[in-house]
């Protein structure tokens, strides 16, 4: 049925919608919300599976038709909103941002929403403006979110409280964060894995930050067996944008995977990487930004590695560095980046400031990497950290973590 009723959906004949609504009432708020669901987990594989400019215009119609069939009758809002938060994933991945906020602000201010899809809706926005820079927006959005549901109480409000705590993480505010994150810890990840998983991990980047190596590990490890053990389509539909499933599941990787080469284990931590690589890769196609971002952590990682083991392993840094900052798509050194805001400005810096200590280290090229050094130095925004402090690590405390879902150094 669901390959008739995307050709249907393609050749814009018929009500794709209109199939899957032939049994049970319209107004039975469960079955629309069933429907909704299988809907999107169809309309958001098929995108995925071919990553063409067409299967992501069939995914857009399927939810377009799915979300128009419920207009104005009974009590359907949940399962409108459903579509609104699936169609802000689509238009994310496909680098529409400000269509994707728009349909995210969209279901923030629907009067009838469920709290929960309204904090789900403040996640991807709060996640999105991070990722673009726009902290004070972040900030006011999550601040917006907890008024809402001040007289609240259980997985909303700690998922509510949680979006609080990540935008004190990117602003490197650590003391502060460490509040929003209460409860987390004590919620069954197993349980809510469907509404707990970008809380609990912005739990373990905390810790991780903090110097709270072995929690963090405990927490990183849970979120990769609970949601690869699992169909995380199943539960995509309580998220949006840069808050999905996936996206938490290679978070976790990336996370242990630079945790475990900040404790010196570079075997394992390659062997972890590798799979965040693979997970980017199969996600957002081996050409998208999201794909430099693993890759300034495995050269960061082997940079770790070579400073432990007095070795240089220049070609595979140099290499790792050069790849990932073609992907994220750097502006040319000249382009006065210093008082302009650069896209994941946080992991261009980074991979530049990474390749600059491996050119400085070469006579030949010293001056090329002090350039380049220079321009990172003048990009690096990070409030908690210096460059040189997040490419050396030397205590736990003092530990740059990569949140691949904002692209920012935490």
């Amino acid at each position: 049925m669901f390959q008739f009723a995307l050709r249907r959906a393609a050749t814009g004949t018929g009500s794709l919608a209109s199939r899957f609504y032939t049994t049970g009432s319209r107004s039975d708020a469960p079955h629309h919300e069933r429907v909704a669901r299988q809907m999107i987990r169809y309309a958001l594989g098929h995108a995925r599976s071919q990553k063409s400019g067409e299967s992501y215009a069939q995914a857009m119609m399927i939810l377009e038709q799915g979300r128009s069939n419920l207009e104005g009758g009974g009590d359907t809002e949940n399962a409108r909103e459903l579509f609104m938060l699936a169609m802000s994933t689509l238009l994310y991945e496909r680098g529409e941002i400000g269509d994707a906020l728009e349909k995210l602000q969209m279901v923030r201010q629907s009067e009838r929403a469920s709290h929960t899809l309204k904090v789900a809706a403040a996640e991807g926005l709060v996640g999105l403006n991070l990722e673009a820079g726009e902290d004070s927006t972040s900030s006011a959005l999550a601040d917006d979110c907890l008024q809402l549901l001040s007289n609240s109480e259980g997985i909303v409000k700690l998922r509510a409280k949680a979006v609080k705590g990540l935008v004190h993480l990117a602003l490197g505010e650590l003391k502060s964060a460490e509040t929003f994150f209460d409860g987390c810890q004590d919620c069954s990840l197993e349980d809510h894995k469907d509404q707990m998983g970008n809380a609990s991990l912005s739990n373990g980047v905390f810790l991780h930050a903090t110097g709270n190596f072995s929690e963090a590990k405990n927490i990183y490890d849970r979120l990769i067996h609970v949601f690869e053990l699992e169909d995380i389509a199943e539960s995509s539909y309580l998220a949006s944008a840069n808050m999905v499933p996936g996206e938490v599941l290679l978070g976790a990787t990336c996370a242990l995977g630079q945790l475990l080469s900040q404790s010196g284990k570079f075997g394992e931590a390659e062997d972890i990487l590798t799979k965040a690589l693979t997970k980017a890769e199969e996600h957002f196609g081996p050409m998208h930004p999201k794909v430099g971002v693993v890759l300034t952590c495995i050269a960061t990682m082997f940079k770790h590695k070579a400073k432990l083991e007095a070795s240089s392993a220049i070609l595979i840094q140099e290499g790792l560095y050069r790849k990932a900052i073609e992907l994220l798509k750097a502006p040319a050194l000249d382009s006065e980046a210093a008082n302009k805001q650069v896209a994941r400005g946080d992991i261009v810096a980074l991979a530049r400031g990474g390749y600059a200590d491996v050119l400085c280290i070469q006579q030949n090229r010293k001056a090329e990497g002090e350039r380049m050094r220079n321009w990172a130095e003048a990009t690096w925004k990070n409030r908690r950290l210096s460059l040189a402090q997040a490419l050396e690590f030397s205590e736990p405390t003092q530990a740059a973590v990569i949140d691949t879902r904002i692209c920012r150094v935490v």
